[in-house]
Protein backbone atom coordinates (compact mmCIF):
# COMPACT_ATOMS: atom_id res chain seq x y z
CA UNK A 1 0.00 0.00 0.00
CA UNK A 2 1.49 3.15 -1.19
CA UNK A 3 1.86 5.86 2.05
CA UNK A 4 0.59 9.21 1.77
CA UNK A 5 3.14 11.90 2.52
CA UNK A 6 2.11 14.66 4.42
CA UNK A 7 3.51 18.32 4.28
CA UNK A 8 4.21 20.02 7.31
CA UNK A 9 6.38 23.06 7.41
CA UNK A 10 7.10 22.63 11.42
CA UNK A 11 9.27 19.95 10.84
CA UNK A 12 12.92 20.25 11.49
CA UNK A 13 14.96 20.40 8.40
CA UNK A 14 15.66 16.86 6.88
CA UNK A 15 12.51 15.18 8.22
CA UNK A 16 9.40 14.42 6.62
CA UNK A 17 6.35 12.99 7.47
CA UNK A 18 4.80 9.72 6.01
CA UNK A 19 1.40 7.71 6.73
CA UNK A 20 1.33 4.32 7.12
CA UNK A 21 -1.03 1.67 5.27
CA UNK A 22 -3.27 1.77 9.25
CA UNK A 23 -3.03 5.37 9.14
CA UNK A 24 -0.71 5.66 11.58
CA UNK A 25 1.87 8.85 11.31
CA UNK A 26 5.99 8.37 10.99
CA UNK A 27 8.82 10.56 10.63
CA UNK A 28 11.79 9.45 7.82
CA UNK A 29 15.48 11.86 7.82
CA UNK A 30 15.96 11.46 4.33
CA UNK A 31 19.39 11.90 5.13
CA UNK A 32 20.06 9.70 7.68
CA UNK A 33 17.31 7.05 6.68
CA UNK A 34 16.55 7.17 10.62
CA UNK A 35 12.99 6.53 11.18
CA UNK A 36 10.49 7.18 14.39
CA UNK A 37 7.33 7.14 15.25
CA UNK A 38 8.02 10.04 17.84
CA UNK A 39 7.08 13.72 16.28
CA UNK A 40 10.93 15.15 15.87
CA UNK A 41 11.12 18.72 17.50
CA UNK A 42 13.41 21.20 16.20
CA UNK A 43 14.97 21.27 19.89
CA UNK A 44 15.45 17.71 19.64
CA UNK A 45 19.69 17.08 19.21
CA UNK A 46 19.68 13.22 18.25
CA UNK A 47 23.51 12.03 18.94
CA UNK A 48 25.21 10.45 15.98
CA UNK A 49 24.28 7.06 14.71
CA UNK A 50 27.67 5.60 14.76
CA UNK A 51 25.59 2.99 17.22
CA UNK A 52 23.44 2.42 15.23
CA UNK A 53 23.20 -1.39 13.41
CA UNK A 54 21.80 -1.99 10.57
CA UNK A 55 20.09 -5.81 10.12
CA UNK A 56 19.04 -8.20 6.98
CA UNK A 57 17.40 -6.13 4.66
CA UNK A 58 16.72 -2.98 6.76
CA UNK A 59 14.48 -4.30 9.25
CA UNK A 60 15.06 -1.93 12.08
CA UNK A 61 18.17 0.07 13.66
CA UNK A 62 19.30 -0.26 17.14
CA UNK A 63 20.44 3.20 18.23
CA UNK A 64 21.81 3.56 21.76
CA UNK A 65 20.49 6.88 23.83
CA UNK A 66 22.34 8.39 26.98
CA UNK A 67 19.80 9.28 29.31
CA UNK A 68 20.56 10.20 33.13
CA UNK A 69 23.03 7.70 34.12
CA UNK A 70 21.80 4.67 31.86
CA UNK A 71 21.86 4.01 28.12
CA UNK A 72 18.50 3.23 27.41
CA UNK A 73 18.63 0.86 23.72
CA UNK A 74 15.03 0.80 21.96
CA UNK A 75 14.12 -0.39 18.61
CA UNK A 76 12.78 1.45 15.61
CA UNK A 77 11.44 -0.18 12.64
CA UNK A 78 12.57 1.60 9.52
CA UNK A 79 9.99 -0.50 7.01
CA UNK A 80 6.27 -1.37 6.55
CA UNK A 81 4.88 -4.91 8.22
CA UNK A 82 1.81 -5.25 5.75
CA UNK A 83 0.10 -8.65 6.22
CA UNK A 84 3.07 -9.80 7.73
CA UNK A 85 5.43 -9.28 4.53
CA UNK A 86 8.39 -6.36 5.48
CA UNK A 87 8.05 -3.61 2.27
CA UNK A 88 10.45 -0.57 2.21
CA UNK A 89 9.38 2.83 3.33
CA UNK A 90 8.19 5.40 0.55
CA UNK A 91 11.51 7.12 0.75
CA UNK A 92 13.58 3.97 -0.07
CA UNK A 93 11.18 2.31 -2.38
CA UNK A 94 11.70 4.65 -5.66
CA UNK A 95 15.21 2.86 -4.97
CA UNK A 96 14.26 -0.90 -5.65
CA UNK A 97 14.56 -1.95 -9.25
CA UNK A 98 11.96 -4.47 -11.19
CA UNK A 99 13.84 -8.07 -11.03
CA UNK A 100 12.63 -8.31 -14.77
CA UNK A 101 12.47 -4.48 -16.09
CA UNK A 102 9.81 -3.82 -19.12
CA UNK A 103 8.77 -7.53 -19.82
CA UNK A 104 5.44 -7.61 -17.14
CA UNK A 105 6.88 -10.33 -15.47
CA UNK A 106 4.74 -12.14 -12.81
CA UNK A 107 7.88 -12.19 -10.67
CA UNK A 108 7.56 -8.49 -10.37
CA UNK A 109 3.74 -7.45 -9.57
CA UNK A 110 2.22 -9.87 -7.20
CA UNK A 111 3.75 -9.39 -4.22
CA UNK A 112 0.80 -7.30 -1.93
CA UNK A 113 -2.27 -9.12 -0.95
CA UNK A 114 -6.00 -7.70 -2.54
CA UNK A 115 -8.82 -7.56 -1.88
CA UNK A 116 -11.43 -9.75 -3.82
CA UNK A 117 -15.67 -8.84 -4.58
CA UNK A 118 -16.48 -10.43 -1.35
CA UNK A 119 -13.97 -8.69 0.99
CA UNK A 120 -11.49 -11.70 1.44
CA UNK A 121 -8.25 -11.40 1.50
CA UNK A 122 -6.34 -12.82 -1.47
CA UNK A 123 -2.53 -12.91 -1.93
CA UNK A 124 -0.67 -12.38 -4.91
CA UNK A 125 0.21 -16.01 -5.46
CA UNK A 126 -3.12 -16.63 -5.44
CA UNK A 127 -3.73 -14.35 -7.97
CA UNK A 128 -1.48 -16.15 -10.39
CA UNK A 129 -3.01 -19.85 -9.64
CA UNK A 130 -6.19 -18.18 -10.48
CA UNK A 131 -4.98 -17.28 -13.63
CA UNK A 132 -3.56 -20.98 -14.03
CA UNK A 133 -6.45 -22.17 -13.22
CA UNK A 134 -8.63 -20.24 -15.51
CA UNK A 135 -6.82 -20.37 -18.30
CA UNK A 136 -7.65 -24.78 -17.94
CA UNK A 137 -10.98 -23.75 -17.85
CA UNK A 138 -10.89 -22.07 -21.05
CA UNK A 139 -8.91 -24.15 -22.93
CA UNK A 140 -12.12 -27.04 -21.57
CA UNK A 141 -14.45 -24.78 -23.07
CA UNK A 142 -12.75 -23.82 -26.33
CA UNK A 143 -12.77 -28.12 -26.71
CA UNK A 144 -16.40 -28.10 -26.07
CA UNK A 145 -16.95 -25.06 -28.86
CA UNK A 146 -15.02 -27.67 -31.27
CA UNK A 147 -17.13 -30.20 -30.06
CA UNK A 148 -20.12 -28.54 -31.15
CA UNK A 149 -18.72 -27.58 -34.42
CA UNK A 150 -18.00 -31.63 -34.85
CA UNK A 151 -21.67 -32.29 -34.30
CA UNK A 152 -22.74 -29.40 -37.16
CA UNK A 153 -20.64 -30.45 -39.91
CA UNK A 154 -21.57 -34.26 -38.90
CA UNK A 155 -25.13 -33.28 -38.99
CA UNK A 156 -24.37 -31.59 -42.38
CA UNK A 157 -22.83 -34.50 -44.20
CA UNK A 158 -25.43 -36.50 -42.98
CA UNK A 159 -28.07 -34.26 -44.52
CA UNK A 160 -25.75 -33.72 -47.64
CA UNK A 161 -25.26 -37.38 -48.62
CA UNK A 162 -29.15 -37.95 -47.79
CA UNK A 163 -30.12 -35.44 -50.65
CA UNK A 164 -27.81 -36.59 -53.13
CA UNK A 165 -29.78 -40.00 -53.08
CA UNK A 166 -33.37 -38.08 -53.73
CA UNK A 167 -34.93 -39.02 -56.94
CA UNK A 168 -35.83 -36.02 -58.16
CA UNK A 169 -35.65 -35.02 -61.35
CA UNK A 170 -34.15 -38.39 -62.86
CA UNK A 171 -35.85 -38.24 -65.40
CA UNK A 172 -34.12 -35.34 -66.92
CA UNK A 173 -32.15 -35.86 -69.94
CA UNK A 174 -29.40 -35.30 -72.65
CA UNK A 175 -26.74 -32.98 -71.44
CA UNK A 176 -28.78 -31.03 -69.23
CA UNK A 177 -29.30 -34.66 -67.34
CA UNK A 178 -26.05 -35.04 -67.43
CA UNK A 179 -25.29 -32.35 -65.74
CA UNK A 180 -28.07 -32.42 -63.08
CA UNK A 181 -26.74 -35.82 -62.18
CA UNK A 182 -23.13 -35.12 -61.65
CA UNK A 183 -24.74 -31.83 -59.31
CA UNK A 184 -26.69 -34.35 -57.24
CA UNK A 185 -23.05 -36.56 -57.24
CA UNK A 186 -21.67 -33.48 -56.35
CA UNK A 187 -23.63 -33.50 -53.02
CA UNK A 188 -22.62 -36.59 -52.04
CA UNK A 189 -18.73 -36.02 -52.61
CA UNK A 190 -19.12 -32.31 -50.37
CA UNK A 191 -21.01 -34.67 -47.61
CA UNK A 192 -17.98 -37.03 -47.54
CA UNK A 193 -15.65 -33.69 -47.49
CA UNK A 194 -17.55 -32.46 -44.70
CA UNK A 195 -17.63 -35.87 -42.60
CA UNK A 196 -13.27 -35.63 -42.53
CA UNK A 197 -13.18 -32.18 -41.82
CA UNK A 198 -15.47 -33.62 -38.64
CA UNK A 199 -13.02 -36.37 -38.03
CA UNK A 200 -9.75 -33.67 -38.08
CA UNK A 201 -10.87 -31.13 -36.36
CA UNK A 202 -11.76 -34.27 -33.46
CA UNK A 203 -8.33 -35.33 -33.80
CA UNK A 204 -6.05 -32.84 -34.35
CA UNK A 205 -8.23 -29.76 -32.54
CA UNK A 206 -10.65 -31.32 -30.25
CA UNK A 207 -8.87 -34.25 -28.88
CA UNK A 208 -5.48 -32.42 -28.54
CA UNK A 209 -7.66 -29.57 -26.52
CA UNK A 210 -8.74 -31.93 -23.63
CA UNK A 211 -5.47 -34.01 -23.25
CA UNK A 212 -3.71 -30.34 -22.85
CA UNK A 213 -2.60 -30.46 -19.27
CA UNK A 214 -4.93 -33.55 -17.90
CA UNK A 215 -5.69 -34.20 -14.18
CA UNK A 216 -2.21 -34.10 -12.64
CA UNK A 217 -2.39 -30.17 -13.72
CA UNK A 218 -4.30 -29.44 -10.84
CA UNK A 219 -2.23 -31.55 -8.96
CA UNK A 220 0.90 -29.74 -9.54
CA UNK A 221 -1.17 -26.59 -8.59
CA UNK A 222 -2.14 -27.69 -5.03
CA UNK A 223 1.59 -28.39 -5.05
CA UNK A 224 2.38 -24.95 -5.14
CA UNK A 225 -0.80 -23.92 -3.45
CA UNK A 226 0.52 -25.89 -0.59
CA UNK A 227 3.93 -24.97 -0.80
CA UNK A 228 3.52 -21.21 -0.89
CA UNK A 229 1.15 -20.94 1.91
CA UNK A 230 3.32 -23.09 4.08
CA UNK A 231 6.24 -20.70 4.14
CA UNK A 232 3.50 -18.07 4.42
CA UNK A 233 2.44 -19.47 7.67
CA UNK A 234 6.04 -19.77 8.93
CA UNK A 235 6.81 -16.52 8.07
CA UNK A 236 3.97 -15.53 9.91
CA UNK A 237 5.01 -16.97 12.48
CA UNK A 238 8.48 -15.58 12.75
CA UNK A 239 6.85 -12.09 12.50
CA UNK A 240 4.43 -13.30 15.57
CA UNK A 241 7.37 -13.60 17.38
CA UNK A 242 8.92 -10.61 16.37
CA UNK A 243 6.28 -9.02 17.88
CA UNK A 244 6.34 -10.81 21.02
CA UNK A 245 9.95 -10.12 21.73
CA UNK A 246 9.50 -6.20 20.26
CA UNK A 247 6.93 -5.93 23.43
CA UNK A 248 9.07 -7.92 25.95
CA UNK A 249 12.19 -5.42 24.98
CA UNK A 250 9.07 -2.33 25.98
CA UNK A 251 8.43 -3.77 28.82
CA UNK A 252 12.22 -4.24 30.08
CA UNK A 253 12.87 -1.01 29.04
CA UNK A 254 10.05 0.55 30.51
CA UNK A 255 11.29 -1.18 33.28
CA UNK A 256 14.90 0.08 33.67
CA UNK A 257 13.70 3.57 33.27
CA UNK A 258 11.27 3.15 36.44
CA UNK A 259 14.38 2.10 38.58
CA UNK A 260 16.71 4.53 36.69
CA UNK A 261 14.02 6.97 38.47
CA UNK A 262 14.16 6.14 41.16
CA UNK A 263 17.76 5.62 41.84
CA UNK A 264 17.68 9.78 40.49
CA UNK A 265 15.02 10.59 43.50
CA UNK A 266 17.01 7.68 45.41
CA UNK A 267 13.83 5.75 46.51
CA UNK A 268 15.64 2.57 47.17
CA UNK A 269 19.49 1.47 48.81
CA UNK A 270 18.70 -1.43 46.37
CA UNK A 271 17.51 0.33 43.28
CA UNK A 272 21.55 0.57 41.73
CA UNK A 273 21.78 -3.64 41.80
CA UNK A 274 18.15 -3.62 40.14
CA UNK A 275 19.14 -1.35 37.47
CA UNK A 276 22.20 -3.66 36.56
CA UNK A 277 19.72 -7.32 37.22
CA UNK A 278 16.66 -4.48 34.30
CA UNK A 279 19.81 -3.84 32.74
CA UNK A 280 20.94 -7.50 31.99
CA UNK A 281 17.55 -7.89 31.00
CA UNK A 282 17.03 -5.69 28.54
CA UNK A 283 20.04 -6.38 26.75
CA UNK A 284 18.78 -9.96 26.79
CA UNK A 285 15.25 -8.63 25.43
CA UNK A 286 17.55 -6.71 22.64
CA UNK A 287 19.21 -9.60 21.85
CA UNK A 288 16.17 -12.05 21.77
CA UNK A 289 14.31 -9.60 19.40
CA UNK A 290 17.24 -9.66 17.15
CA UNK A 291 17.25 -13.64 17.01
CA UNK A 292 13.57 -13.28 16.41
CA UNK A 293 14.28 -10.54 13.99
CA UNK A 294 16.91 -13.13 11.68
CA UNK A 295 14.78 -15.90 11.88
CA UNK A 296 11.98 -13.78 10.48
CA UNK A 297 14.08 -12.72 7.41
CA UNK A 298 15.33 -16.08 6.90
CA UNK A 299 11.51 -16.74 6.52
CA UNK A 300 10.70 -14.19 4.53
CA UNK A 301 14.20 -14.91 2.32
CA UNK A 302 12.67 -18.06 1.71
CA UNK A 303 9.72 -17.03 0.83
CA UNK A 304 10.34 -14.57 -1.48
CA UNK A 305 12.68 -17.27 -3.35
CA UNK A 306 10.38 -19.44 -3.85
CA UNK A 307 7.79 -16.88 -4.92
CA UNK A 308 10.37 -15.79 -7.50
CA UNK A 309 10.88 -19.22 -9.01
CA UNK A 310 7.30 -20.79 -8.85
CA UNK A 311 6.16 -17.80 -10.61
CA UNK A 312 8.43 -17.56 -13.24
CA UNK A 313 7.20 -20.88 -13.88
CA UNK A 314 3.70 -20.20 -13.69
CA UNK A 315 4.58 -17.50 -16.15
CA UNK A 316 5.96 -20.26 -18.67
CA UNK A 317 3.44 -22.47 -18.06
CA UNK A 318 1.17 -19.58 -19.69
CA UNK A 319 3.20 -18.86 -22.14
CA UNK A 320 3.28 -22.75 -23.22
CA UNK A 321 -0.59 -22.67 -22.88
CA UNK A 322 -1.45 -19.80 -25.32
CA UNK A 323 1.31 -20.65 -27.79
CA UNK A 324 -0.24 -24.26 -27.87
CA UNK A 325 -3.61 -23.57 -28.33
CA UNK A 326 -2.59 -20.73 -30.95
CA UNK A 327 -1.08 -23.45 -32.82
CA UNK A 328 -4.50 -26.05 -32.65
CA UNK A 329 -6.70 -22.27 -33.39
CA UNK A 330 -4.13 -22.45 -36.74
CA UNK A 331 -4.55 -26.10 -37.23
CA UNK A 332 -8.35 -25.32 -37.59
CA UNK A 333 -8.04 -22.69 -39.93
CA UNK A 334 -5.79 -24.66 -42.30
CA UNK A 335 -8.33 -27.58 -42.11
CA UNK A 336 -10.85 -25.32 -42.54
CA UNK A 337 -9.20 -23.85 -46.12
CA UNK A 338 -8.44 -27.10 -47.06
CA UNK A 339 -12.57 -28.20 -46.85
CA UNK A 340 -13.23 -25.35 -48.53
CA UNK A 341 -10.74 -26.60 -51.41
CA UNK A 342 -12.54 -29.84 -51.68
CA UNK A 343 -15.22 -28.02 -51.73
CA UNK A 344 -14.85 -26.44 -54.12
CA UNK A 345 -13.10 -29.53 -56.32
CA UNK A 346 -16.56 -30.93 -55.96
CA UNK A 347 -18.26 -28.10 -58.14
CA UNK A 348 -15.74 -28.54 -60.75
CA UNK A 349 -17.08 -31.13 -62.49
CA UNK A 350 -20.65 -29.56 -62.70
CA UNK A 351 -19.03 -26.48 -63.57
CA UNK A 352 -17.47 -28.18 -66.65
CA UNK A 353 -20.98 -30.47 -67.71
CA UNK A 354 -22.77 -27.07 -67.73
CA UNK A 355 -20.82 -25.67 -69.71
CA UNK A 356 -21.48 -28.44 -72.53
CA UNK A 357 -25.27 -28.45 -72.23
CA UNK A 358 -26.27 -27.59 -75.73
CA UNK A 359 -30.07 -27.58 -76.17
CA UNK A 360 -29.75 -28.26 -79.71
CA UNK A 361 -27.81 -31.49 -78.93
CA UNK A 362 -30.29 -32.36 -76.13
CA UNK A 363 -33.20 -32.27 -78.85
CA UNK A 364 -31.45 -34.16 -81.31
CA UNK A 365 -30.78 -36.92 -79.18
CA UNK A 366 -34.37 -36.76 -77.77
CA UNK A 367 -35.62 -36.73 -80.95
CA UNK A 368 -33.69 -39.66 -81.98
CA UNK A 369 -34.97 -41.85 -79.14
CA UNK A 370 -38.54 -40.78 -79.08
CA UNK A 371 -39.48 -39.90 -83.10
CA UNK A 372 -42.65 -41.14 -84.11
CA UNK A 373 -41.88 -40.94 -88.08
CA UNK A 374 -40.50 -38.33 -90.24
CA UNK A 375 -42.67 -38.45 -93.39
CA UNK A 376 -44.80 -35.36 -93.33
CA UNK A 377 -49.09 -35.24 -94.26
CA UNK A 378 -49.36 -34.29 -98.23
CA UNK A 379 -53.37 -33.24 -99.34
CA UNK A 380 -55.48 -35.74 -100.53
CA UNK A 381 -56.03 -36.73 -104.32
CA UNK A 382 -58.88 -38.53 -105.66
Amino acid sequence: MPSEEIKSLSLPVGWKCYRSPEGQKYYVNISTKETTWERPSRSTTRPKTSGSHQHSGNIYTRSIHAHTHCELTFLCFISLQINCVTFPVPASALEQQLLKPSEWSYCDYFWADKKDPQGATVSGFEVLLQKQLKGKQMQKEMAEFIRERIKIEEEYAKNLSKLSMFPMAAQEEGTLGEAWAQLKKSLADEAEVHLKFSSKLQSEVEKPLLTFRGDNFKKDMKKYDHHIADLRKQQVSRYAAVEKARKALADRQKDLEVKTQQLEIKLSNKTEEDIKKARRKSTQAGDDLMRCVDLYNQAQSKWFEEMVTTSLELERLEVERVETIQQLLRQYTTLRHETDMFNQSTLEPVDQLLQSVDPAKDRELWVKEHKTGDLRPVDMDI
